[in-house]
């Protein structure tokens, strides 16, 4: 940044500072009869504004010296602090007699330049946020809007005194008549003025207009960084609206702290939205602006309503004092006990249920207990959550087998939505989707709170959903497996077995009838025939092994797995196998081990080269049958892909419930580990 710049930005602090505290002790010192003779405010209501406007002003000087906002907003700024240090100081000098030095400049500060801050908002409007008037059809608006705003500033600088201090007083007119300075008034006629000044006060409102609508088109166009710029000039011009409405209702007389307070936020909000939109989440922001202050205003203008109809209904019977003082004590003694209730209804009219913690979750629990199905489940949910926060749009999105999604929606779903994870313990099992815009979409922390609360019974049903789907999905897969088994049986049996027995008794039959005539033909049909029940009675024994290993009926589990075990790597490896006091175990759950340990002990064989192996049959606290293959080899890659008999491990352990690992521990080695429920899962289990 240039070093003129940063000059300028900590100089117009200084002066705008200085000239509000000047005004401020020129305030105090003024006796407040002369400022009763003089008809004059007090300076420090411009002083401060400009001074509050100060600290936004220099920030946007130094980070962003080369945004015409950032000048607009320090003009404005010591554009203020002047003002209120020039009406102040005139009322200061108009006490004595004659007058202090300096009071005529002051004057025309006051009467004439002081008018140009009816500039400032039209030009901030047009320039924000990036310093540049509106291009295309909205540029020669632009200019004539500022024209016309413009006007009249000019016309106060330029016209006769006595034309210009005609609003004022009499008495007011004669002091400042005493003011001689008037260096930029025109001798011009007052037919031509006076016409000019009547069309300028209305044109200088009306140049307000264009402005605002360009706010609106650039809002409306504007995505992304640049639309949140702009939120940040929505949020002031609702908050300057809500001081102005507060400063209606209020008691007294408070316009110069309104005032200033207005000024500031304007300015924290133009200056937070050019330099550091995404600082604070400004849809969240105005959302809750928005809800709350007009909750705020709706209360107390029921407030007023109540005290007002509480003293017309009195009114008439009792003097004034004496009405005032009964209405307040009804009010106080019948309304303000149900003033909390009123807040809480009014609110649960704007915002849903979300008041009510208890009831929300309750509710739901109700409705989710009424719900047959899973889908009926989650239409519950989107429902009860759009109640209780009165969103206009819910959706639960449920991840289900195969990558397909389920989706129960209540209202109409908006263009943008904002998707909040569902998890249940731990593993994300659908999303929560609300409207992204909007006024109720936005959450203060404890309806997060509350949501989270919510999104709990939420996961709950959605995880009853995915499992009322994985079970259907189950169904289908064991429906489909077994009259594939069955089919497979059929195919053999019709194929392989039946054929090859047909075959026999065709050989025995025509042995038969050659045993007497050609004995030897019919002793070779015979050992034909021998050879083909011996194939036949190895494919029952193939048959029979896939449906159950006979070595598990005849050598038991440890038995079987150790004859296994030695068959596939011995002598080459050292293999012990370890079983504990196992209990009588079902024989889904003895095929299922019996099947993992030989696909482990298959792994070590072709891929391990491991010198020793063990095996660990035994069942833990709970009674599930623990099956452990541990070697001494090479390892698993963690690149490597998972291949078939991977997949086929843990596939064998989830029929049953139960659950695999393979693990590579810091010493070497692989560890396989099956963990299967000594009931069987209630399942059957895939050869």
């Amino acid at each position: 940044m240039p070093g003129w710049v940063r000059f300028v930005a900590w100089a117009s602090v200084v002066v705008t500072v200085a000239a509000a505290l000047g005004a401020a002790v020129l305030d105090v010192v003024t006796p407040a009869a002369a400022r009763e003779a003089a008809g004059a405010t007090p300076g420090w209501v411009f002083g401060l504004p400009g001074a509050t406007l100060a600290i936004p002003a220099a920030l946007l000087l130094h980070r962003a010296p080369r945004n015409a906002v950032s000048w607009v907003v320090g003009g404005t700024a010591v554009l203020w602090a002047v003002d209120g240090l020039a009406q102040s100081y005139l009322t200061f000098a108009l006490q004595y007699d004659p007058p202090l030095p300096g009071g005529s400049l002051a004057f025309w500060l006051v009467q004439r330049f002081g008018a140009w801050l009816l500039l400032g908002l039209p030009l901030l409007l047009l320039l924000y946020p990036d310093g540049r008037l509106p291009a295309g059809r909205w540029r020669p608006a632009a200019l004539l809007s500022l024209a016309s705003t413009a006007l009249l500033p000019t016309l106060l600088m330029i016209v006769p005194s006595e034309i210009a201090d005609a609003r004022a007083g009499s008495q007011t007119r004669e002091i400042y008549r005493s003011l001689d300075l008037d260096p930029t008034s025109l001798p011009l006629p007052e037919a031509v003025v006076l016409p000019l000044l009547r069309f300028a006060f209305p044109a200088a409102v009306l140049g307000v207009l264009v402005p605002v609508a360009v706010v609106v088109s650039r809002y409306r166009r504007d995505t992304g960084e640049d639309r949140r710029r702009m939120r940040w000039l929505l949020w002031a011009a609702v908050t300057d609206a809500l001081v102005m409405v507060g400063t209606l209702l209020a008691p007294g007389d408070i316009s110069s702290f309104t005032l200033s307070l207005a000024v500031t936020l304007t300015g924290a909000a133009v200056a937070v939205g050019v330099l550091r939109p995404q600082a604070v989440d400004i849809d969240r922001l105005l959302g809750g602006t928005l809800v709350y202050g007009g909750l705020a205003v709706a209360v107390v203008l029921l407030d007023l309503a109540v005290i007002a109809a509480a003293g017309a209904l009195l009114g008439d019977r009792l003097g004034d004092r004496d009405a005032t003082l009964l209405a307040l004590l009804v009010v106080t003694g019948l309304y303000v006990p149900l003033r909390a209730q009123a807040w809480r209804l009014v609110r649960r009219w704007v915002l849903g249920e979300r008041e009510d913690p208890y009831r929300v979750v309750s509710g739901l629990a109700e409705r989710l207990e009424r719900s047959d199905g899973p889908d009926e489940q989650l239409m519950a949910v989107a429902a009860g959550i759009a109640e209780a926060f009165r969103s206009p749009y819910v959706g639960v999105e449920v991840d289900q087998p195969g990558g397909r999604q389920l989706l129960a929606e209540h209202g109409p779903r908006p263009v943008a939505v904002q998707s909040l994870p569902i998890a249940y313990r731990g593993e994300e099992v659908g999303r929560l989707l609300l409207p992204r815009n909007g006024v109720r979409a936005h959450l203060v922390t404890r309806d997060e709170g509350l949501l989270a609360d919510v999104v709990r019974q939420a996961a709950a049903a959605a995880r009853a959903s995915s499992l009322a789907a994985e079970l259907q999905h189950s169904r289908e897969q064991l429906v489909a497996a077994r009259e594939e088994e069955r089919r497979r049986l059929r195919r053999d049996l019709h194929d392989g077995l039946g054929p090859s027995l047909g075959a026999v008794v065709l050989r025995i039959d025509t042995a038969r009838n050659l045993a007497a005539a050609r004995p030897e033909d019919a002793d070779r049909l015979l050992r034909q025939a021998r050879d083909d029940v011996s194939a036949a009675l190895a494919d029952v024994r193939r048959l029979v092994h896939d449906l159950r290993p006979p070595a598990l009926d005849d050598l038991g589990l440890a038995g079987a797995v150790r004859q296994q075990a030695e068959r596939l790597l011995a002598p080459r490896v050292e293999v012990t196998v370890d079983a504990g006091d196992l209990a009588e175990l079902p024989a889904a759950v003895e095929v299922a081990a019996y099947r993992i340990a030989s696909e482990a002990l298959a792994n070590v064989a072709r891929h391990a080269s491991a010198s020793r192996v063990r095996v660990s049959l035994s069942c833990d606290a709970d009674g599930a049958l623990v099956v452990d293959v541990a070697d001494d080899g090479v390892g698993i890659d963690p690149a490597a892909p998972a291949g078939v008999g991977l997949v086929s491990l843990r596939e064998r352990a989830a029929e049953l419930g139960g659950r695999s690992a393979v693990s590579c521990p810091p010493e070497g080695g692989t560890v396989v580990r099956a963990v299967l429920p000594a009931d069987g899962g209630g399942s059957g289990v895939r050869a």
